[in-house]
């Protein structure tokens, strides 16, 4: 009897389980068997491994071959168990030695030639791995650089099976063709981009570029007109990381500001890149090329998106959905009140929590869901209900139908409202004159972030949005008086006790770019502003202000 192990990641959502593929060769008849509760695709691999080890100028063990999979309970999917399945069956037929590959994770889908095709997930995959103690990994040369991402992980990236058999058999290592023919697209990369789900679909238009980046040109704030206390707003939530709902008529700017709001948020951290990163590359939308996003995503769905695709879901174990593919960006629902009222509802968990919990038959997955969350709606079916002589003749029940759409526990977990007017000749033509710059208001932005960073530092919390309103009424108090106005509120009923901590959680955010050290009065009076809609006059005096 011969036996060889090596490893393999099984990915559960975004998080990885370390596999361990034996590999035992007994006399008998010749037959391969496969267990240890593979799908569809990990069964096809008896046949892709058999035809990849003949055509790499190994020979095929002619005996009773059993390939296990452990830990058996753990579903496994994929494509990407081949290379250690080949590795495995190689070391029990002493083709290679068996203990070089014991303590070796190798991921990688095998061609019927013996090449090494990537494959999704690669980075989640070697994270896993990582964080069980393994510090040698072996992966398709085209996902080398994500799988580089990990710190203390040796990575060695290979173009065929016949390559690694000589790196482990100290063997001079035959030159494989790189690069595709003239003219011709590389096959080898179809397998880490999911078909139709690219960067023309709105799912994730941020990875690696601005959200609505088009040939080289970022949309920049100044290009938006007028609007004050819409840009205020904008502001606020990049800053505090704030949930935004924009109302207004068609063609008021409400598209135009939403796509500039990715740009006004920091770049990501280290850590923050790798996790939108991982959910990225197993959701099959990471770009070739671009091993790590660097920039906050933004995610725009169409209205007719469905609840699973929202907070995701599919066939068998859940995969990502739009809510983790905005995870550390921007989740944009135009036309907010068409969307499914299941789906918006489902939204609810995520919001508060920062994750989302699927639960299938096939198992629960818990995916990575912290975004930042811009709705657009029309104020009425035809969007002519708030223009002076615009003609609207939709009757007061279909309005207050159609407004119903969003429902008030949604409403309620979003912190800023403001009304988007339509803009007026002398904006729109420039006579009042050119607003400020993405960059100029980003750098306010980081400023302010670090000053709340630095008062949060020590928490479990890094804006001033995750922190519980406990924390702020007890904790970080407001300026004596500041308070007043919010009170009166909450007395006659236009706020309930989680709006006054969400205006609270606001007001901090507006003293923290206005460089103060707590809010005042005017801070929270904006953040009421903000908050319930009601002009005041506080958002524009505050745009002019900056």
């Amino acid at each position: 009897m011969a036996f060889a192990r090596a490893c393999s990641v099984a990915l559960v959502g975004v998080e990885g389980v370390v596999v361990e593929v034996q590999a035992d060769l007994e006399p008998g008849v010749a037959a391969f068997t496969l267990v240890g509760l593979p799908d569809k695709s990990l069964v096809e691999s008896r046949d892709r491994v058999r035809a990849a080890v003949v055509n790499s100028g190994a020979e095929w063990p002619q005996k009773k071959l059993t390939v296990g999979l452990s830990p058996a309970s753990v579903p496994k999917s994929g494509s990407g168990f081949d290379l250690a399945v080949a590795c495995a069956v190689l070391g029990a037929a002493e083709r290679i030695d068996a203990g070089a590959i014991a303590d070796l994770v190798l991921i990688g889908e095998l061609g019927l030639d013996g090449r090494v095709r990537p494959v999704r997930g690669v980075l989640p995959a070697v994270l896993a791995a990582a964080e069980a103690g393994y510090r040698q990994v072996v992966v398709p040369e085209q996902t080398a650089g994500e799988a580089s991402l990990v710190p203390g992980v040796s990575v060695l990236g290979v173009r065929s099976l016949r390559q690694l058999i000589a790196v482990l058999t100290d063997e001079p290592v035959p030159d494989e063709p790189r690069e595709p023919a003239l003219g011709r697209p590389d096959p080898m990369l179809a397998g880490l981009m999911v078909p139709g789900a690219g960067v023309g679909t709105g799912l994730a238009t941020g990875v690696g570029a601005g959200a609505g980046e088009r040939d080289g040109h970022r949309p920049d704030l100044a290009d938006v007109a007028g609007q004050a206390a819409a840009r205020t707003a904008l502001e606020v939530a990049a800053a505090g990381g704030h949930h935004l709902l924009l109302q207004g008529p068609p063609g008021a700017g409400k598209t135009m500001l939403a796509e500039r709001l990715p740009a006004l948020l920091p770049p990501l951290t280290q850590q923050e890149s790798l996790e939108v990163t991982a959910v990225h590359s197993v959701a099959g939308m990471l770009p070739p090329g671009q091993p790590l996003v660097r920039t906050p995503p933004y995610c725009a769905p169409h209205h007719s998106a469905t609840m699973q695709s929202l907070v995701g879901g599919g066939n068998g174990l859940p995969r990502p959905g739009a809510v983790s593919l905005a995870h550390r960006g921007v989740l944009f629902l135009d036309e907010a009140p068409e969307f499914s009222g299941r789906a918006l509802d489902a939204l609810r968990q995520p919001l508060e929590s920062g994750h989302v919990v699927v639960a299938r038959s096939a198992g629960v997955v818990r995916l990575p869901a912290r975004f930042l969350m811009t709705l657009a709606a029309n104020p009425c079916p035809c969007g002519r209900h708030t223009l002076h002589g615009a003609g609207c003749e939709c009757p007061p029940s279909a309005i207050r139908r159609y407004q119903s759409r969003l429902s008030g526990p949604l409403l309620d977990r979003v912190d800023l409202r403001v009304e988007v007017r339509p803009v007026d000749r002398a904006d729109l033509m420039g006579q009042g004159g050119r607003g400020e710059s993405t960059a100029a208001v980003a750098a306010r932005v980081r400023d302010a972030r670090k000053r709340s960073a630095a008062r949060l530092d020590g928490t479990p919390w890094s804006v001033n949005s995750e922190v519980p309103g406990h924390e702020l009424r007890t904790r970080w108090r407001v300026a004596p008086g500041a308070l007043a106005a919010a009170e009166r509120d909450l007395e006659r009923g236009l706020l309930t006790a989680r709006g006054l901590d969400r205006v609270l959680r606001v007001a901090w955010t507006v003293a923290d770019l206005a460089g103060r050290e707590r809010p005042e009065a005017r801070d929270v009076a904006l953040a009421l502003e903000l908050r319930t809609g009601v002009a005041r006059g506080t958002a524009a005096a505050a745009a002019g202000a900056s």
